[in-house]
């Protein structure tokens, strides 16, 4: 670990444009990438926090033949709606960038060229899957299969999603063609390779021995499995029409792998930013006194962890990351978050339909962050951590807080008098807090730091409870200026210590305090005159607002809609039968005709006993729909009736016919009947 380091560059991992942001990427990667760099601009560090648009690869080229348009068309507008996003959001980013950048084109092809000519790349010719009919080599996610480890049958050629392996496209079992569905073929092609096994020895040395005991133990234990297993050449080009050219002689036709030209977008983006800021970028990636820290999801950890330090380490000239504090995965309702099946909370679409609530999102996604295991987001403790949480405790504490001294000294802060010793015993605690939050954090502990945060918020609920200022008041007013004293220096300390969780809170409680941005948490930790005597304070605002069960059952009811359609996508017809003759079909009578009487089948929970007006007769049909439909509600329906079946005694009521029923994409049950109203009972279909 880095000792008092001069600078922090930070980095969080870049999004694929091929589709907006979603909880999962912000629970993994900005959210605690946004507090870390805060956190650390609050202690007057020298920070840039760098990210960008991924616009290379598969995924935008699949996403491209999906929706009809060019892969350009892809980035531009998933770029726009993420960086929107991020802005409206209120991730800290120093810079933005997006590896579509001439600047990234050119850092990477410098990248890969400084490392080609000093001979570290192997140049093989190897057999590849390729789709004959499609007439092209299969990137990895062109390609699904059997994963060789765990058996998923739904695999892609880079990585199975089920056990987080990492795969080559052949070694896949009954691989596929994403794009014709056709079995691919091998056919030879030339690439160029990092042998990763060559720096297998640095990368014991360096992560399993000097970073055993401050790693988080989920990346530790995934890059042990991977050095443990022994480390084989990766290659660093692909065939495909979209992406960075191979920047040297006999590569036309190939492009820089994705996975090889992302990280070095953390470089692009630093460079964008010094040429805007007027600063020199090396020292951010070359200096042994800058800390880098990469931000990422779990499915990322090899990348970071492996990789892109041996890619490092080979150019020679660039700093090694401190730590690579990855989370796991978030999921959505008890699912698996999918961009491909819209199960996700969408950042763009919570931003518009739960406006100026940023730090509602970023307080539950904390509270409840992956940090050591997956978690699951549900819209219920979504709306009982804002309700019970940052409404009852926080947000309850600053209302009263701001209302008596609003309503007993006209908005001017009181002078103490007499300290006693809670008062006393409150404000040391209170000095404590800083120091706190401080450990965590700078040990990754997001969540653990966030519980701190709202125990400050605890200590002064706690306060104002036991002194009761407004009873008080009545018999001691001098003693309850001192009360109201102690607890508005509460209040300012939380505008402070609130700020890299709940930024807009913070702008916000700052604004009805009148205080700006002048106490840091320096000042916190050391002074107990943060809000002084005679200053004047802005009238209440509620920080935060109640959220109504009808506001979370429209967000639980999309979800369903979501799963209906994905059913309904997914589903598969039944096989047709084996072929009959029209001599067959012309042996049944199917009538038209109208349900007169329902009444459920006593003691059968899936019957009803209906009568049925055929045009012929009226006739008693017992029907198997009582789970989808009540007696009430389908009288007068009209239906499609077999009448020539054989009659069937079933618990004592004889049957005569049966109504057609099929089957709607959520499996619930429904008529199959005429569209036109004029047609009589009776009628046949033939």
């Amino acid at each position: 670990m880095i000792q008092n380091p001069k600078r922090y560059t930070i980095t969080a991992a870049l999004p694929y444009t091929n589709g907006p942001i979603h909880i999962g990427h912000l629970a993994g990667v900005y959210v605690p990438s946004d507090i870390y760099s805060r956190y650390l601009r609050l202690q007057g560090r020298d920070v840039l926090f760098v990210c960008g648009s991924d616009e290379h690869g598969v995924a935008i080229s699949m996403k491209a033949k999906k929706e009809g348009i060019t892969p350009q068309q892809v980035i531009d507008k998933y770029d726009g709606i993420i960086r929107k996003s991020f802005s409206d959001f209120g991730i800290s980013f120093d810079n933005y960038s997006r590896t579509s950048a001439k600047i990234h084109h050119d850092t990477a092809s410098e990248f890969f060229r400084t490392l080609y000519d000093k001979g570290d790349f192997i140049e093989e010719v190897t057999e590849q899957l390729y789709d004959a009919k499609a007439d092209q080599f299969l990137a990895d996610r062109f390609v699904v299969g059997t994963c060789p480890k765990c058996g998923n049958e739904e695999a892609y050629g880079d990585q199975c999603e089920k056990c987080g392996s990492t795969l080559n496209a052949t070694d896949l079992i009954n691989p596929k063609s994403t794009i014709t569905g056709e079995t691919p073929i091998l056919k030879s092609t030339k690439h160029w390779f990092l042998p990763l096994d060559r720096y297998e020895d640095f990368l014991k040395e360096w992560i399993l021995v000097g970073h055993k005991n401050d790693w988080k133990p989920n990346v530790y234990g995934q890059v042990k499995s991977w050095i443990d297993g022994g480390l084989e050449p990766r290659a660093v080009t692909r065939d495909l029409d979209w992406g960075i050219d191979v920047p040297v002689e006999g590569a036309e036709g190939k492009k820089l792998y994705v996975w090889f030209d992302a990280p070095i977008g953390y470089i692009s983006s630093t460079k964008e930013w010094a040429a805007r800021e007027g600063k020199d970028w090396e020292p951010y990636w070359k200096d042994k006194d800058t800390k880098l820290v990469h931000f990422i999801g779990k499915d990322n950890i090899v990348f970071h962890c492996i990789i892109f330090p041996a890619m490092l380490k080979a150019e020679g000239s660039y700093i090694l990351p401190d730590n690579v504090p990855a989370n796991e995965f978030l999921n959505l309702e008890g699912n698996k978050l999918s961009t491909s099946k819209n199960w996700a909370v969408w950042l763009h679409e919570y931003l518009e339909e739960f406006p100026n609530q940023q730090d509602v999102l970023r307080y539950s996604l904390t509270s409840n962050a992956p940090e050591t295991k997956d978690n699951d987001f549900t819209w219920k403790d979504f709306q009982a951590r804002n309700n019970n949480e940052l409404v009852a405790i926080f947000g309850n504490f600053i209302n009263r807080v701001v209302v008596l001294t609003n309503k007993y000294y006209e908005g001017i802060v009181p002078s103490p008098n007499a300290l006693s010793d809670v008062d006393e015993a409150t404000l040391t605690e209170l000095k404590a807090y800083p120091a706190v939050i401080s450990s965590s954090i700078e040990r990754y502990r997001f969540r653990e730091a966030l519980g701190e945060l709202m125990n400050v918020a605890r200590l002064g609920n706690k306060y104002l409870a036991d002194e009761e200022p407004w009873k008080m008041i009545k018999t001691d007013p001098a003693r309850v200026q001192t009360q109201m004293y102690v607890a508005l220096q509460i209040a300012a300390a939380l505008s402070s210590l609130c700020e890299p969780f709940l930024p807009f809170t913070a702008t916000k409680l700052s604004r009805i305090l009148k205080i700006g941005d002048k106490i840091d948490w320096k000042t916190v930790a050391e002074n107990s005159d943060l809000i002084p005597a005679g200053h004047q304070i802005g009238e209440a605002e509620l920080l935060f607002a109640k959220i109504e069960d009808e506001e979370i059952q429209k967000q639980i009811d999309k979800l369903e809609a979501t799963k209906t359609a994905n059913i309904a996508e997914n589903k598969v017809a039944e096989p047709q039968k084996e072929l009959i003759q029209f001599d067959d079909f012309a042996k049944m009578d199917i009538r038209v005709g109208t349900i007169l009487e329902a009444e459920k089948m006593p003691k059968a929970n899936k019957l009803l006993i209906l009568k049925v007006d055929t045009g012929i007769d009226v006739r008693t049909i017992v029907s198997g729909i009582a789970e989808s439909f009540s007696p009430e509600d389908i009288v007068g329906k009209r239906v499609t009736v077999l009448v020539n079946l054989a009659s069937r005694n079933l618990r004592g009521v004889e049957s005569q016919g049966m109504i057609l029923m099929a089957t709607n994409a959520e499996g619930k049950l429904v008529f199959v009947n005429p569209d036109a109203d004029a047609v009589a009972n009776g009628e046949t279909i033939n």
